[in-house]
């Protein structure tokens, strides 16, 4: 387990603000008053919730060309037969994860092959798992056409809180499944579009973990 790289700058800012809140307590109260104790209790639990969001697991991930692996931690949110709009323009089958707070933001390739699109989208910042965020929050949209000939679309989603994603990749990139492509800060969703004939393996709230879950396998 390491810390990520997105936190480093959040967590140095964190640190330093949680100090400062506890030296006002300590400094004008006392050092040994309830209100001190208190306010350095508080700062203590909230670095820890920062620093959590931040950690960077190691994850084993088994390359097959046919499975499609979780692009992160979370839950289910949506399994169904959509049309994509961006680059495909037909019907997909569509799987998204939702990753709270408390989830590894980490985004990871969930096939191995060629990146053969990517595009930025600056954009609203309704909640996650609101119906249109897909297509009008904050998002990137990655293709990955796998080893296999078949294309499948990633699209990392801004959420209320989280406005800041950050990628890794470009057009042409060789993707390796489970090696991470990207980094959405506090809470968030990934949109996966899949053809009509892949076999599903989740089902609505299964909680994938990104890198190693098996979601869904192509013909």
């Amino acid at each position: 387990m390491t810390i990520h790289k997105e936190g480093y700058k959040t967590l140095t800012f964190t640190a330093l603000g949680c100090l400062v809140f506890s030296s006002i307590f300590w400094f004008f109260i006392g050092k040994n008053d309830l209100l001190t104790q208190i306010a350095f209790g508080f700062s203590g639990f909230i670095f820890l919730v920062i620093l959590q969001f931040f950690r960077h697991p190691t994850r084993h991930t088994v390359i097959n060309p046919h499975h499609v692996i979780a692009p992160a931690d979370g839950k289910v949110v949506v399994i169904e037969r959509t049309r994509e709009e961006e680059y495909f323009k037909d019907e997909r089958i569509q799987i998204s994860i939702f990753m709270s707070p408390f989830n590894v933001h980490v985004n990871r390739h969930s096939v191995s092959g060629i990146v053969k699109y990517f595009q930025y989208h600056p954009g609203k910042f309704l909640v996650a798992w609101h119906p249109k965020s897909s297509t009008e929050n904050e998002r990137t949209t990655m293709v990955v056409e796998n080893t296999l000939g078949t294309p499948v679309l990633m699209r990392q989603i801004a959420g209320a809180l989280a406005k800041r994603i950050k990628w890794y990749v470009k057009n042409g990139d060789r993707a390796i499944q489970g090696n991470e492509y990207g980094f959405i800060k506090f809470g968030s969703r990934v949109d996966i579009f899949l053809p009509l004939d892949a076999e599903v393996k989740v089902k609505m709230n299964d909680t994938p973990i990104g890198g190693e879950t098996i979601i869904a396998v192509l013909k």
